[in-house]
């Protein structure tokens, strides 16, 4: 049976089916990820607002046994700072595809929705979209079931050390403790201190966030261990991204130089 709804949405991806006909998966406020019909997509009046990576008021007819439809839509996101640079678009098509991975279809998470909103909001205005990144991927690793301390020592909950990473106990280890694990991840201890922060940073807090490219390598390095190890995710957007590679180097360090004369380290 279907219900009428309006809701904020987020289009993930769409997909050919027939002719001209399109499946478009569009994770929604208030009814969670769903797969919509839409009918002769390309003459469709509906047609820019299913492009990926859109955000809009849909007005929707939903279906919890089927295909679900749209019916009209208001307050389109287009996102055009994004889909305008190859490296931000990369990095925002795989947090979509992260939320997407992490949740069952049609279960509501309004929390999820809004953090992904944000984060694409903020990769829009030309924030350090690899750091929003980092931020969302160490965030939402509970939405796998993992938990990991960045916070305390595993054995004497002392803070504000410089501490290692043990992936036999999920989180980090003081240098009175480094002994427990002969297989810590020796990381410099700028990580585990950043990923702390990432744990727990407000938005208001990332206008002035920067980190130099070193480091971000580092962090990028251990994160892809850590979604390795603890959830075992192989996304075809996260393969693109480490593709891009060094013929994408000249096109890198001129971001970096960008980032580098906005915001303050």
């Amino acid at each position: 049976m279907l219900r009428p709804l309006t809701s904020k949405s987020l289009i993930l991806y769409n997909r050919n089916f027939r002719e001209d006909d399109k499946l478009v998966k569009i994770f929604t406020e208030q009814a969670g990820k769903r797969m919509f019909f839409v009918k002769h997509a390309g003459k469709s009046k509906l047609a820019p607002v299913i492009q990926p990576l859109t955000a809009a008021e849909l007005l929707m007819k939903i279906n919890d046994d089927g295909l679900s439809y749209i019916e009209d839509y208001q307050a389109v996101e287009s996102y055009g700072q994004i889909k305008g640079d190859l490296f931000v678009m990369a990095y925002a098509s795989y947090v979509a595809a992260l939320a997407d991975t992490s949740i069952q279809d049609n279960h509501p998470d309004p929390a999820l929705f809004a953090f992904l909103q944000k984060t694409l909001d903020l990769m829009n205005q030309g924030l350090d979209y690899e750091v929003l990144t980092n931020i969302f991927e160490i965030q939402i690793l509970t939405r796998f079931g993992v938990s990991l301390n960045f916070h305390d020592c595993v054995f004497c909950h002392r803070t504000g050390l410089p501490f290692d990473f043990s992936f036999q106990y999920g989180g980090v280890l003081c240098p009175e403790h480094y002994h427990k694990d002969a297989h810590r991840s020796h990381l410099n201890p700028n990580i585990p201190f950043l990923l702390n922060q990432f744990q727990a940073v407000q938005f208001s807090e990332l206008e002035t966030i920067s980190l130099k490219a070193d480091i971000k390598r580092q962090i990028r390095d251990f994160i892809d261990q850590l979604y390795d190890e603890y959830v075992g995710i192989h996304l075809k957007s996260k393969k693109f991204i480490d593709s891009l590679g060094d013929w994408g180097s000249i096109l890198q360090d001129k971001h970096e130089e960008e980032q580098h004369e906005k915001n303050s380290y």
